[in-house]
């Protein structure tokens, strides 16, 4: 098997502020090493599952947190900015046969992790067809357009949930859950093992299911009609001289795309 792994980390254990989050600050490191802890548990049940063949995306920010030397031996590690419309998944293509993504986060205005957001800080919410999107949605519907299913994702309770309610077929595992500025979260070692578990699991029930990939999918309606709310107005100006797209209000612009790559493609060069 040839599986592929993305990794945040807003959703990874403990994690609570922005400063955390940023390379160079000092509170940093402890969060980086938790992030590469929860990759290196995920690579470790991947192989317990019998994959042969993994790639691990380093997708947080400047994409280079992951600590090489801390992870199993045997992986290929994708770091740096491709600048593609889906760069969260940026080397990915039809020949994996699924995605984990670990340390995702809830979406945008939400309450479930006090370092939610949706792709950037620059807007306030992003829908797809009416329904607010997470960063695993929308990675999600570009993995299933390539046949690939997201078969396990971790962070926090707010997001497990809305994975479930997506797609009960999907395991999960939740790191912490959101206290307004805040978190709960789980000791950082039993998320790993946790992780290790759900994702032997996973591998496991994607072999029983390897006729039927779309169990693990998403439903997407096409064609797809994006909105962006934007913090500023200035932003959904300059968004709306990409071709096809509308200003709603001041503040928020639309677009109808054919499908998730047209969407993806608006995003790349709107979303600043």
């Amino acid at each position: 098997m040839k599986v592929y792994i993305s990794v945040d980390i807003e959703g990874v254990a403990g994690i609570c502020d922005w400063k955390e989050t940023e390379l160079g600050d000092s509170s940093y490191a402890p969060f980086q090493i938790q992030m590469t802890k929860e990759t290196a548990s995920c690579i470790e049940g991947l192989k317990a599952a019998g994959v042969e063949e993994i790639y691990v995306r380093d997708a947080h920010d400047s994409a280079r947190n992951l600590i090489l030397s801390e992870l199993p031996k045997g992986i290929k590690i994708i770091r740096g900015w491709e600048n593609h419309p889906c760069d969260m998944l940026a080397g990915l293509d039809e020949s994996f046969d699924a995605c984990l993504f670990i340390g995702y986060h809830s979406p945008a205005r939400s309450k479930e992790n006090p370092l939610s957001h949706t792709m950037n800080l620059g807007h306030n919410h992003l829908l797809l067809n009416g329904k607010p999107m997470s960063e695993f949605h929308i990675n999600a519907y570009y993995a299933n357009s390539l046949n690939v299913p997201v078969i396990m994702v971790s962070g926090d309770r707010g997001l497990c949930d809305l994975v479930k309610q997506e797609n009960q077929e999907i395991l999960t595992v939740s790191t912490k859950e959101g206290l307004h500025g805040a978190v709960i979260s789980k000791h950082p070692d039993d998320v790993c093992e946790e992780i290790k578990a759900a994702t032997i699991e996973a591998v496991n029930k994607l072999k029983k299911e390897s006729n039927n990939k779309p169990k693990f999918f998403l439903s997407l309606e096409k064609p797809v009609e994006a909105e962006i709310f934007f913090r500023k107005t200035k932003q959904a100006h300059l968004a709306s001289f990409y071709p096809g797209t509308r200003i709603v209000k001041d503040d928020i612009v639309a677009y109808t795309g054919k499908d998730i790559w047209d969407v993806l493609t608006f995003l790349l060069f709107t979303d600043k």
